[in-house]
């Protein structure tokens, strides 16, 4: 060995500093505590603008004097944090100043992981693209790859998002099959009314995946993203074929049976291993410019509802890349193109559509069109799927009995079509638990096929389908004992299966550390800029596990949050919590994929706000509304909007795009009910959409009852902390999920953190019930004018609607109308932000705001007549306002708030048979459902200043509503008009209260 290279290799020792023949030097013993220090890892911490991990020290150095080269090498633990150029900057100065009187003019290099630090700082957050490492980004010489699947009857496209992109995630695990115990069950515990086979998903499904598709990417999930559980399967194999049929428009489009096997229906189940895509045959033609031949597809749906539709074909090289399906539902017809060159033998999520009970070729049918822009090619049918469905995997002889969105990825892929072997059985049936984790990084590689195929087989062909990246969606165990949060943890790995540092296509797994410092850092920034300062960044990990190594893309594996920590988990349920962390995933992957494919990302923008929509002279619908900037994000502006209709009971269509923030509608047909909702849109994508209003038009269109949608309210249910006792008080708030909750187990019955973990079935503290977690429970569908608009429509009223907030704000005049109806529904004051936040403390969801109490002051002065209802009507203001808001229930309301909880069993019954004189007693609805939220707690109110009571509770005579007229009318209830259950009475008590306000008489009750 050579003089330079042993005295390069020799590790450095502090008690050994002087090399001899290596360019002795003798060294102060201020310069060797210094070294020592730095090497034990003993940071004077006030000299960097980070927070430096704990346990970094230098584990070994590298010197050559020859060259003049120091090598540093730090534990791996300094690769914990994320690095920056002022990052790297900070630390360098620091080594050079300890380090510098002994090896100046040595050219110094600090490592972490075995890498320069400086090669740590991902390619999003470098200064200039010419510090890009491009070892791991695909070539932009590449040709733009097409996604799967196109809406082609969207109105409008995306250029700075996610086009041409496809992503594949999964939340967390799932219910699954226990080998060893022989029964099915949860793989994590159940605690705080959730477990983390669910938690993850009420993210993913719900705002997520809706996110990514608004940007234009296609997502793909190992699991089952519908939540129907019914199911029916439309299949060309089908007995009889009774619902598949083929015409042949030209006498010679006809159709044949392939050659390879497709899809067949096998009921009540599956066995083990057995492939749903090799039991049948399909059926394919050839392709026209013209519409010459088409398959169709006409389900028997079971009930009501919305339903994913998924198609399968089978795949080749002349498959037709533009495959015609049009899906006819509700709303109108929606046209797809499908790239039938890739994802053939699987099920192909198109989107989710609603249907009507029954069998209705115009609603409810999918068509496929030989129709292409390439004549010749191949075009394939096999069978089609219409909604999530129950498990029908068995396991030792039985099914989970759950439905599949509730069960874990192993049995999802399997009735997908997935080979065994290679993707969901790798550990020969004696390990389910194993096998569901180890096959979603494989899920993911068996997508894309060769040569980035399973890892068992590398050239396997797989799907063809090229995914661009993955995420695993996880929380994890762990509890901090102090009143801050857990945090979030970010995973990634840089040796693949195989060992090797880089894709089988040569690209860097560096890439994955650059995807999970964008997920992590998008994350906490934003959580600590809108919930809580003091929010855990925890480390930016690198370990070999199986969900960020197996995949042959770039991946991350992220821990949000801990399931076992009641901080975190007063954060986790609640819905604005979630909306703004899958906000920050997807931007994250955006900002990535921005650098991947070389594109000036734009994010898409933020929901629309202050809609109304109300009638102009000539009757028609004016909607107007306000874009809403985000203070984070520059670019998520909003350039357009779109504006969706719905008639009557239908479905939304397609939509039109509009310039500005106003629309006007001119087709409004008399007797019918239109619905309306707006998105904002801007070449990034299009945000989530507007609260739902409707509108009515008779003939005496020219004095419509107003509907003022004043709940919005969406939130985690109340708890209480202490060091004895804490936990989520469901009996006192159960809060309002978004739309719908699917990640409710039960009630929490363990509120005593001394309580200590035992087992999975008896997890000590936050433990909770399970008689809930296989039921969707309601929660602010946000379209509750069209429940009271359909108590207005069948008295003959013509109504219009608008947000409380363009009332606040001044856009509706209320002196316009003579009858309000304002719907408070859970509305209900709410912490904004939870946390160690400056805003701890600040209020949202307050029921009659100040300005909104000015303006319904000025309309009631004015003789107007107003109907409110809520379930805390009284209470909200009354316990959390001011004497100004206590004044204006008692003087303007004509209300004396009584009591909360006044009913447990929802019934209300007559007392004053002047205003209800058909009705004997009023049922709305206290108990968790599918169908319309709960009102665990609603409020008691008495008469004051000439009112009168005209509705009691039935189980203790406590005041449910109240009535008062003189120069102006006020109806008050209680409780939400919108649960009352049947829909008759609803009708029948909206025209007494019509009655009421018209009356010409003018007395006081």
């Amino acid at each position: 060995m050579s003089k330079t290279l042993y005295c390069f290799l020799l590790v450095f020792i502090p008690a050994a500093l002087i090399i001899s023949g290596c360019g002795t030097r003798e060294l102060t013993k201020q310069t060797d505590q210094r070294s020592k220090d730095l090497i034990t890892g003993k940071f004077e911490k006030e000299n960097f603008s980070f927070k430096m991990p704990e346990a970094v020290k230098v584990d070994s150095t590298k010197i050559d004097d020859v060259k003049k080269q120091l090598h540093i090498y730090f534990s791996k633990q300094l690769s914990y944090i994320p690095i920056r150029e002022k990052t790297v900057e900070e630390i360098y100065k620091y080594v050079k100043e300890n380090w510098g009187l002994v090896y100046s003019g040595y050219d110094i290099k600090i490592y972490s992981l075995g890498i320069p630090i400086e090669e740590l700082i991902p390619n999003f957050y470098r200064s200039s693209i010419s510090k890009y490492d491009y070892l791991r980004i695909p070539t932009w010489k590449k040709p733009k790859l097409n996604t799967v699947v196109t809406n082609k009857s969207k109105p409008y496209e995306i250029n700075n998002g996610l086009q041409n992109s496809n992503i594949a995630l999964w939340h967390s695990h799932g219910w699954y099959y226990n080998n060893y115990k022989d029964r099915w069950e949860w793989q994590r515990p159940r605690l705080f009314q959730t477990v983390e086979d669910l938690l993850p998903m009420s993210f993913t499904i719900e705002y997520l995946i809706p996110m990514l598709e608004n940007a234009g990417a296609n997502v793909f999930v190992p699991r089952e993203r519908d939540i129907q559980t019914n199911e029916v399967i439309v299949d060309n194999d089908a007995p009889a074929n009774i619902n598949y049929s083929e015409a042949v428009l030209d006498g010679e489009s006809i159709w044949f049976t392939g050659e390879q096997p497709g899809f067949a229906i096998r009921t009540p189940s599956y066995k083990n291993n057995t492939n749903p895509f090799e039991l049948g045959t399909y059926r394919f033609t050839y392709t026209n410019y013209n519409t010459t031949s088409e398959a169709k597809w006409t389900p028997e749906i079971p009930e009501d509802g919305y339903y994913a539709v998924y198609v399968s074909y089978h795949s080749s090289p002349n498959s037709a890349e533009d495959a015609k399906y049009i899906v006819k539902h509700l709303g109108g017809e929606t046209v797809f193109n499908v790239n039938q060159t890739v994802g053939g033998q699987t099920w192909i999520y198109l989107g989710t559509f609603k249907f009507k009970k029954g069998k209705h070729l115009q609603t409810g049918q999918v068509i496929l069109s030989n129709e292409s822009s390439s004549k010749g090619k191949f075009i394939s049918a096999d069978a089609i799927r219409f909604g999530g469905g129950m498990g029908v995997i068995e396991r030792n002889g039985k099914t989970s009995g759950r439905p599949k969105f509730l069960e874990a990825s192993r049995y999802w892929l399997q009735f997908a079509g997935f080979p065994d072997s290679l993707v969901y059985n790798l550990n020969k049936d004696t390990s389910d638990y194993k096998d569901d984790y180890q096959s979603r990084g494989e899920y993911v590689n068996y997508l894309i096929g060769s040569p980035l195929g399973p890892n068992l087989n590398r050239n396997q062909k797989g799907l063809g389908i090229p995914i661009d990246l993955s995420l695993a969606f996880h929380t994890n165990a762990g509890i901090t004992n102090s009143d801050t949060t857990f945090g979030t943890l970010a995973i990634y790995s840089l040796n693949g299966y195989d060992s090797l540092n880089t894709f089988p296509d040569g690209i860097s797994r560096l890439a994955n550390r650059d995807l999970a410092d964008l997920i992590q850092t998008q994350l906490v920034d934003d959580i600590r800029k809108k919930y809580d300062k003091t929010w855990n960044r925890r480390s930016l990990f690198e370990a070999n596990y199986s969900e960020s190594a197996r995949p042959n893309v770039p991946s991350a594996l992220l821990e949000l949050l801990s399931h076992q920590n009641f901080l975190d988990m007063k954060f986790a349920l609640d819905p604005n919590f979630r909306f703004d962390v899958s906000r920050a995933i997807y931007k994250a992957m955006l900002k990535f994929l921005s650098v991947q494919k070389n594109f000036n990302y734009v994010v898409q923008p933020l929901p629309v706000t202050d809609f109304s929509a109300e009638f102009d002279n000539s009757g028609n619908v004016v909607l107007k509304w306000l874009s809403q900037s985000d203070p984070n994000e520059p670019t998520a502006e909003a350039d357009k909007y779109i504006v969706y209709t719905k008639i009557d009971n239908g479905d939304f269509d397609n939509g039109v795009i509009t310039d500005n923030n106003f629309f006007t509608f001119t087709e409004l047909k008399q007797g019918k009910i239109y619905s309306f909702k707006v998105t904002a849109i801007n070449s990034g994508g299009e945000s989530f959409p507007s609260e739902i209003l409707s509108v009515h038009k008779t003939k005496d269109f020219k004095n419509p009852v107003l509907i003022i949608n004043g709940f919005d309210r969406v939130a985690a249910p109340a708890s209480f902390t202490s060091k004895e006792f804490s936990g989520f008080l469901n009996f006192l708030d159960a809060g309002v999920p978004y739309k719908y909750d699917l990640n409710f187990t039960g009630e929490q019955f363990n509120f005593f953190p001394s309580s200590n973990y035992q087992s999975n079935d008896f997890p000590g503290f936050g433990n909770s019930s399970s008689n809930f977690e296989t039921k969707i429970i309601a929660g602010n569908s946000f379209d509750f004018p069209f429940v009271h608009g359909k108590a207005l429509k069948a008295n003959n009223k013509s109504f219009v609607s608008v947000s409380y907030k363009a009332v606040e704000d001044g856009y509706v005049n209320l002196n316009n109308y003579k009858i309000a109806d304002l719907i408070l529904g859970e509305q209900k004051s709410s912490p904004a932000y939870k946390g160690n936040s400056d805003s701890l403390g600040n209020l949202q969801y307050k029921t009659f705001s100040a300005r909104l109490q000015n303006k319904l002051k000025s309309f009631l002065n004015n003789n107007g007549n107003l109907f409110v209802s809520g379930a805390y009507v009284a209470s909200d203001i009354y316990l959390n306002g001011s004497s100004e808001d206590k004044k204006f229930l008692n003087d303007v309301l004509k209300i004396k708030f009584e009591a909360v909880k006044a009913s447990k069993d929802g019934r209300v019954y007559p007392i004053d048979k002047t205003i209800l004189s058909n009705i004997k007693e009023i049922n709305f609805n206290t108990e968790l459902n599918d169908s319309i939220y709960a009102v665990e707690a609603p409020d008691a109110i008495s008469s004051v200043n000439g009112s009168n009571i005209f509705l009691r509770y039935k189980e203790n005579e406590f005041g449910a509503a109240v009535a008062y007229k003189n120069n102006y009318s006020v109806v008050t209830f209680a409780f939400p008009f919108e649960t009352i259950l049947e829909e008759s009475y609803r009708a029948k008590i909206m025209k007494a209260i019509l009655n009421y306000f018209e009356s010409n008489k003018k007395q006081t009750y």
